[in-house]
Formats: structure tokens, C-alpha cells, sequence
């Protein structure tokens, strides 16, 4: 047999070619990028942060596999564009998470990168001025920022993972994160996802189709071998253990898919799967129709789910924010206060009595037991 084993002959000089026609002719420029190690020495995580990050990781954990009865609830804006209105938000939802915190494990739901369909504002890291000026290390710096502020009131914080190269700069700041639905189905992802130190949710497909979100959970808990960043900035091979703390996220499809015969039908796929039949419903996006204010229909049903006694949802997802509805951004007009600029979310004033009628199912659920 032949061996092709790569070599690297530096003893012969050979010409240097010119590749300009074939090379990088879509790329209109290439600007430096702070590495992670320098924001982390610039933003440092507090000790305090550290022990939040780990025990709040190690609570969503033991939800999922059974050996704790609280209800994760990820909340909050579905996209963080102002650092002082995050923190407003940030302050309210505390008050209401210490106060349930014996039925909800309450995190902040913090993402800093939005997928788009076709064209749009990518969020706070790629444009974090709103302006097209894409000032990407200044979203980094922001984003690490805030995280860091939340955290410090002792809020759990979650996230989406779009970028492969962003979680370097704030995962050790993130307590759970979501793949999704566009890209769950993406290899890198699932790569990415079994060396994540968090826990992390899977949607399922834009169709509604829970088969990719499963393949998605087996592939995540496998050992995988891949390129990537360091912290340091370097291209290095990447080897993961695997992640055993991935659950499917419902949030619709053609059809909401957040129903009691609904979360039958997925539990069954499941344990078909060898997987642990459990879910987390996504009241927003399809599963509200892209009607914000149908969240809280759907967040009362799931309720009455829970208080039935189904142990098999184990978390929510809510868009909430400081006040309901979305705008755009309208060059030369002022933004409304506390108001998404994406997703239409519910307001504050709206998201206390969803947060108290979960925390009632979750004890109503406990008597059954």
C-alpha cells in the first residue's frame, strides 16, 4: 500500500504567484480582529460570575435528567440592541426570578446575533451601532460587557450560537444556549455544540420537521474533530468530548407544534431515538403564528400541560421585553424605548402573570407526583 503522508519540501525555493484573479475577488476588505484572550484580560470574569455560570449550569442539568422538578424559563428580548435597556429589562426579571425561584429557573434570554432569511440587520456583535459601519469589535467588547452586568445581578444568562468564532469570546459568560432552527442541521454546529461547557437546546427544523433536532442531539453528544479559533487567535484542531446536555426545542413549523398530542409525538420519536423524552416549547415564532400577544395563549396551555403533570416539558421559551410589539430602524428617527427590533415581544407588564401562572403549574405538578 502506498502511503500518502503530507510533506513539506522547504529546501526548494519556488516562485511566489500571482493569485489575484482567482483569490479573495469577492472580498471587499480585511480588517483586524481582537483575539478572545485580550477581551477576556480587558473583561475578566469575576469569581462571583464564575460560581453563578457553574451553578446555574449544573441546575439546567440536573432538570434534564430528572433530578430537579423547576421549569427552565429562558426570557427576555429577542434581541439585545441597547446596553441600558438590556439592563433595565435585566433588573425587573431578577425581581421576579428570586421571587419564583422554587419553581422556575429562570435565565435571561441575551442574543447578540440573529439570523436573518434573506437580508437584515445581523444583530448587536455584527453591527452594533445599527449603521452598517459593522464594528464587529466593538460588538464583541459590548456584548462581553453585558453579559458580565447581567450576570453580576445573579441572573443566568442564555444565548444563540450563530458564529462559530463568537463563542470563544463569551461562552464562559453563557449558562445555556441554543442551536437554531435554521441551523441545526448544520454539521459545524453540532461539532461546535459538543465542546460547548454549557447546556444547549436544538430546534427543530423551520418545517417543524423534530427528526433534524434529534439527529442534531446524538451527533452533539459524540466526540468530534474539527478546525477552528483559539483564544489566543490561532488556527488549531479542536478535539470534543461530547455534550450530554441537549434537549429539542419546539417552536412550530408549518403548524404549532406546542399541543399535548404534540409533545406525544415528539416524546415518542425520542426514546425511539434512545433519546430522553423531554422538551422545551418556544411559545414565539411559529408557535404564536408571529402574533407576539398569542404567547400568552400558548404559554396558558402549556401551563395546564405542566399542572396535568407532564414531567416531559422541561423548560419555555418566552420573547419578552420592556414594552410589546417591534419596530425598524429608520435612519433619522428616534427608536422607541424598550421596543424590539426584531421579533414583536410581549412587555414586562405582560410576562409577570405568563412567569406566575408557569410557577402555579410547576407546584401543581409536584402534588402529582
Amino acid at each position: 500500500m502506498i502511503s500518502h503522508t503530507p510533506t513539506l519540501n522547504k529546501s526548494v525555493a519556488q516562485p511566489t504567484l500571482d493569485t489575484t484573479r482567482i483569490d479573495d475577488t469577492r472580498i471587499k476588505a480585511v480588517r483586524p480582529l481582537i483575539t478572545p484572550a485580550l477581551l477576556q484580560e480587558w473583561l475578566p470574569a469575576t469569581e462571583q460570575a464564575l460560581a453563578l455560570v457553574e451553578s446555574s449550569r449544573q441546575a439546567i442539568s440536573r432538570v434534564l435528567h430528572g433530578q430537579d422538578d423547576r421549569l427552565i424559563v429562558v426570557v427576555g428580548p429577542c434581541s439585545i440592541h441597547d446596553h441600558d435597556q438590556a439592563m433595565e429589562y435585566a433588573h425587573q426579571l431578577k425581581v421576579q426570578a428570586d421571587a419564583l425561584s422554587q419553581d422556575l429557573l429562570v435565565v435571561m434570554r441575551v442574543y447578540f446575533e440573529k439570523p436573518r432569511t434573506t437580508v437584515g440587520w445581523k444583530g448587536y456583535i455584527n453591527d452594533p451601532h445599527r449603521d452598517d459601519s459593522f464594528a464587529i469589535n466593538d460588538g464583541l467588547e459590548l456584548a462581553r460587557k453585558l453579559l458580565l452586568d447581567v450576570v453580576g445581578l445573579g441572573l443566568p444568562v442564555g444565548t444563540e450560537f450563530l458564529d462559530l468564532l463568537s463563542p470563544q469570546y463569551i461562552s464562559d459568560l453563557v449558562t445555556w444556549g441554543a442551536i437554531g432552527a435554521r441551523t441545526t442541521e448544520s454539521q459545524s454546529h453540532r461539532q461546535l455544540t459538543s465542546g460547548l461547557s454549557c447546556p444547549v437546546g436544538f430546534k427543530n427544523g423551520t418545517d417543524g420537521g423534530v427528526k433534524v433536532a434529534c439527529d442534531a442531539i446524538l451527533a452533539a453528544q459524540a466526540p468530534h474533530a474539527f478546525m477552528g479559533m483559539t483564544k489566543m487567535g490561532q488556527a488549531a484542531i479542536f478535539e470534543t468530548r461530547g455534550n450530554d446536555d441537549c434537549h429539542v426545542i419546539l417552536r412550530g413549523g408549518k403548524q404549532p407544534n406546542y399541543s399535548a398530542a404534540d409533545v406525544q409525538a415528539v416524546s415518542e420519536v425520542l426514546e425511539k431515538t434512545g433519546l430522553r423524552p423531554q422538551v422545551m416549547i418556544d411559545f414565539s415564532h411559529a408557535n404564536s403564528s408571529k402574533q407576539h400577544r398569542r404567547q400568552i395563549d400558548v404559554g396558558a396551555d402549556v401551563a395546564t400541560q405542566i399542572a396535568a403533570g407532564d414531567a416531559r416539558i422541561t423548560g419555555v421559551m418566552i420573547e419578552s421585553h420592556l414594552h410589546e410589539g417591534r419596530q425598524d430602524i429608520v435612519e433619522g428617527q428616534t427608536l422607541q424605548h424598550g421596543v424590539s427590533l426584531t421579533d414583536a415581544c410581549i412587555s414586562m407588564e405582560q410576562t409577570i402573570p405568563v412567569l406566575q401562572q408557569l410557577a402555579d403549574a410547576v407546584r401543581q405538578r409536584r402534588l402529582k407526583k
